[in-house]
């Protein structure tokens, strides 16, 4: 079976296509388990976050690959990208490394292949080899990460968002800042701007337990999401990065929180995928929407300045691609004599058991040795002898002359052990 990967990613979609096939919450290990369960997939994993989808596979088939993902949205085809054995490697060990991000070298990409790789790994998705595959994909990053200064000063979505908040109308220092949600995103985006002395920060989310706790930890304050409309208004600048799949923040909210502000702008960060506020916002007067695409400007200066950074953990990923792939092909080639070695303790235990067996019976115990030579001969010798008997009878004599490298030296070292002895 081949290994693959097949996915898309902001290189290759719109956001309005990657919210389609994004799985999130109770929809992942569901969906693991439905491309786990095809016929032509042997392992599985999926990697689903705001920039890409992805599905790794050991697999017979590409083509079911992608009839299963485009079964979730209709016109993936032209956006897919396709990546088989070494390439697929290379794809991966790139993404862990955070070389195939947005935001190049950020570091939150590592945790969530690990997050896709322990889920896979809980539901019986992994076996040996995409198993191996993240592991070593892990080592690679962090060396790249010791190595160079690829995760030096790094810079991550939300932190991108903040430097263009700060770089817009909106001073931070008298600003209220809204942020919905709480997850890692919304709490780097806290970090940032706690850091930035933003005037007000307030905290929304489905659940208030958790808006309470990140509100403690950066000097905010806390509100359901039931609130939202009520403080809205309030807001000079949002952030949003729930794992809603509807949006949490309307065209008609806005409009309304706009209203009593009396032309006072709103600056909206959509961090979120599939989108958490509704695009006809950008429609409204005062209203200065920027969903996750639109930082890709925003984070250029940050991929030009890691360039050289990254051209040395390319030269890293190299190595340790051909390394696996050697290990992987001297792996492959040891498993008939992995095969052959255990056929034989097969036999070994098998005759052994009877002959103990027989000895317990009371039988003489020169019988028992000679039926353990005879039969455990017989054993051993049985699959070659009808091998090489059927290669005699269809002119295979590459069978022969492969017994004859297996034995020749050692016919030799038993020839020369009688000369001496003699």
């Amino acid at each position: 079976m081949t290994l693959w990967v097949l996915g898309l990613n902001h290189q290759t979609a719109p956001v309005g296509l990657r919210e389609r096939v994004a799985f999130g919450g109770a929809a992942l290990p569901a969906a693991l388990s439905s491309l786990r369960a095809l016929s032509q997939v042997d392992e599985a994993a999926l990697l689903s976050t705001c920039n890409r989808t992805e599905l790794y596979a050991v697999a017979d088939d590409a083509d079911a690959l992608a009839r299963w993902l485009t079964a979730h949205a209709a016109g993936l085809d032209a956006y897919l990208y396709r990546h088989s054995d070494a390439d697929a490697v290379r794809h991966l060990f790139r993404v862990a490394t955070g070389l195939d991000s947005m935001v190049l070298g950020e570091p939150q990409i590592l945790g969530q292949v690990k997050e896709a790789w322990a889920l896979a790994r809980e539901h019986g998705a992994l076996g040996n080899r995409l198993d191996r595959l993240f592991q070593q994909s892990f080592a690679v990053a962090k060396r790249a990460r010791t190595d160079t200064r690829i995760g030096a000063n790094p810079v991550s979505v939300a932190s991108a968002a903040v430097r263009l908040a700060q770089n817009s109308f909106a001073r931070l220092q008298d600003s209220t800042v809204l942020l919905v949600g709480a997850g890692d995103t919304i709490e780097l985006a806290a970090r940032h701007l706690s850091e930035g002395r933003a005037k007000r920060l307030l905290v929304a989310n489905r659940t208030l337990a958790h808006a309470q706790e990140l509100a403690e930890r950066h000097g905010g304050y806390a509100l359901p999401l039931t609130a939202l409309d009520k403080h809205l208004a309030e807001a000079d600048i949002v952030f949003s990065a729930t794992a809603s799949r509807e949006p949490v923040i309307s065209r008609e909210q806005v409009a309304a929180a706009l209203a009593p502000r009396k032309h006072k702008p709103m600056l909206l960060f959509d961090l979120a995928v599939p989108r958490d506020i509704e695009a006809g916002v950008s429609e409204l007067t005062d209203a200065f929407l920027y969903p996750v695409d639109a930082l890709e400007r925003a984070v250029e200066d940050n991929r030009r300045g890691r360039r050289e950074a990254a051209e040395a953990a390319e030269a890293i990923i190299d190595l340790q691609v051909a390394r696996y792939v050697e290990t992987v092909q001297a792996s492959t080639r040891q498993q008939p004599l992995k095969r052959l070695r255990a056929l034989g303790e097969e036999a070994r235990d098998d005759v052994l058991a009877r002959a103990k067996q027989q000895l317990a019976n009371g039988r003489d115990p020169q019988e028992v040795l000679d039926f353990l030579a005879h039969t455990l001969t017989n054993r051993l010798l049985h699959p070659p002898t009808a091998a090489l008997r059927d290669a005699a009878l269809t002119g295979d004599a590459e069978l022969a002359r492969a017994v004859e490298r297996l034995w020749g030296k050692d016919e030799e070292r038993v020839e020369k052990n009688g000369e001496r002895e003699g």
